[in-house]
């Protein structure tokens, strides 16, 4: 005789939630929202201020490493990053370089959108033979990194202090005596000084961010 086999468990049935996720319509919008949320966050972010603006350089036509003409004109449309050495320094101008070839590969992503440039404040010294084995010392890559010198020294220093706000000053006693700026000038795409840094960590840090804005944000009408 057959008997019945019971059970105290019930046969389960499916619950809403399964029942839900089962469907077509579930998984459509679920890669919606996926897809769509970060978009909108994206769009609706808060950016941080603009970036004052400092001072406003004044055209100017140099001589690079390479004895070529170069200038504002070359800059245009290109923020970049000012700082002022000579080769002859004995004491923080080779840690700047240093520490600019560090930067160079941070802005490497870029492209043609940032560019270092590196002006002397011994021209007399400094020619473009002279830039041009400090800046294959460090091995500055010249779509990017551009090494400036001039034949008039008065001209220059009236360009670093009116132009780029920053202090030099010769020692007409001691020629390796020259006091100039230990900043990175940050300028614009428009010719225009928007910052000042140091070479330490942190403040190279916020540099690379302030950098990020300016080559993000539409450039202003003028």
């Amino acid at each position: 005789m057959n008997e019945e086999i019971k059970t105290d468990q019930p046969f389960r049935s499916s619950n809403i939630v399964e029942r839900i996720i089962r469907t077509k319509t579930f998984w459509v919008l679920f890669l919606l929202f996926g897809f769509s949320y970060p978009i909108y966050r994206s769009l609706n972010r808060t950016l941080p201020p603009e970036l004052p603006v400092i001072a406003e350089v004044p055209d100017y036509e140099l001589i690079s490493e390479n004895g070529q003409r170069f200038g504002s004109k070359e800059l245009n449309g290109r923020v970049y990053l000012a700082n002022f050495i000579f080769s002859r320094c004995p004491s923080i101008c080779p840690k700047m370089l240093g520490e600019l070839q560090k930067v160079q590969k941070r802005i490497k992503g870029t492209g043609q959108k940032v560019a270092i440039v590196t002006f002397t404040v011994d021209p007399e010294h400094d020619n473009e033979r002279v830039l041009f084995d400090l800046a294959r010392k460090y091995d500055a890559n010249p779509f990017s990194w551009t090494f400036l010198t001039g034949t008039d020294k008065e001209a220059l220093f009236l360009l670093y202090r009116d132009g780029f706000k920053v202090g030099v000053e010769q020692n007409p006693q001691d020629l390796f005596d020259i006091a100039h700026s230990e900043k990175i000038v940050l300028v614009d795409q428009s010719n225009r000084v928007r910052g000042y840094y140091t070479f330490e960590e942190n403040s190279i840090n916020q540099l690379m961010i302030d950098v990020g804005l300016l080559i993000n944000r539409p450039r202003t009408k003028e």
